[in-house]
C-alpha cells in the first residue's frame, strides 16, 4: 500500500494532475495483472468477439447454408450470454451434428442457461456420450452446477469426480467439490477439498498458473 501511495503521489507530481495519475496508476496495475497475475479481464476480447461476430453474420447471408459459421457464431452468443440466440441457430443442424459431440454440448449448455434444464441436461449427457473429453470436460462442470442448484448434491459429486478423473489439475472443480460439500453441511470435506485444490496450483507449472489464478485465489477464501 505504501508503494502504491508512493507512485500515486509521484506520478501526481509528475503529471501536474491527481485525477491523470489515478488513470495512469490504474493503466499501469492493469498492465502488471494481464501481464503476470490475470486475474482482470481482457479488454480486447470482447472487441474480437464482437468482430468475429459480424463477420460470421456477413458470412451467413452470402452462404445461409454455411454450418462450421452457424457453429462457431454460436459459440460467440453462449460467450456473450445470448444464449436464445444461439438455441435458435444450433436447433436446425441436429441432423447435420447428431455425431458431434461439440454440438451437443454448445447446445446443452444454451439451453441450460435459458432455463430449459431437462433439455439441457440430456444434450450435455449426449455430448459426454459421444466424447467424454469434450470441451475439455465442462459439460461435468455445468451438470454438477445443476445438480447442486437442484439440491441433488450426491449427483454434482459424481458429476465433479467424473470431471476430476480427466482434469486432476483444476483448481475449479475443488473449488466447486468444496462449494457442493459445504452444500452438503460437510465442513471437513469442504476444507480438505480446499487445501487439496492448493496444494494442486502449487504444484502446477509457472504457464499453468497464471490460467488457474483465479480459481486459487477463491479456494484460499473458502478456506
Amino acid at each position: 500500500m505504501f508503494k502504491l501511495t508512493f507512485l500515486f503521489l509521484w506520478l501526481s507530481w509528475l503529471l501536474g494532475n491527481p485525477f491523470f495519475a489515478i488513470i495512469l496508476l490504474l493503466f499501469i496495475l492493469y498492465v502488471i495483472d494481464r501481464r503476470f497475475v490475470g486475474l482482470s479481464p481482457s479488454l480486447l476480447a470482447p472487441l474480437k468477439r464482437n468482430s468475429r461476430i459480424r463477420k460470421l453474420r456477413n458470412i451467413m447471408t452470402a452462404s445461409p447454408n454455411d454450418v462450421s459459421a452457424k457453429q462457431e457464431l454460436a459459440r460467440l452468443l453462449i460467450d456473450k450470454k445470448k444464449y436464445g440466440e444461439a438455441i435458435r441457430l444450433l436447433e436446425p443442424l441436429k441432423r447435420v451434428l447428431e455425431d458431434s459431440a461439440e454440438y451437443w454440448a454448445d447446445l446443452g449448455l444454451a439451453l441450460a442457461a435459458e432455463g430449459n434444464k431437462a433439455e439441457g441436461e440430456a444434450a450435455l449427457l449426449r455430448a459426454l456420450e459421444i466424447n467424454s473429453r469434450v470441451k475439455y470436460g465442462t459439460p461435468y462442470l455445468r451438470l454438477a452446477a445443476m445438480s447442486a442448484d437442484s439440491g441433488d448434491q450426491e449427483k454434482a459429486l459424481r458429476y465433479l469426480r467424473a470431471f476430476q478423473d480427466i482434469h486432476s489439475s483444476s483448481c475449479e472443480s475443488y473449488y466447486r467439490l468444496a462449494e457442493v460439500y459445504k452444500r452438503m453441511g460437510k465442513e471437513a470435506e469442504a476444507k480438505s477439498s480446499a487445501e487439496e485444490g492448493l496444494r494442486v496450483y502449487r504444484s502446477l507449472p509457472k504457464y499453468r498458473k497464471r490460467a488457474e489464478r483465479g480459481w486459487a485465489l477463491r479456494l484460499l477464501l473458502k478456506k
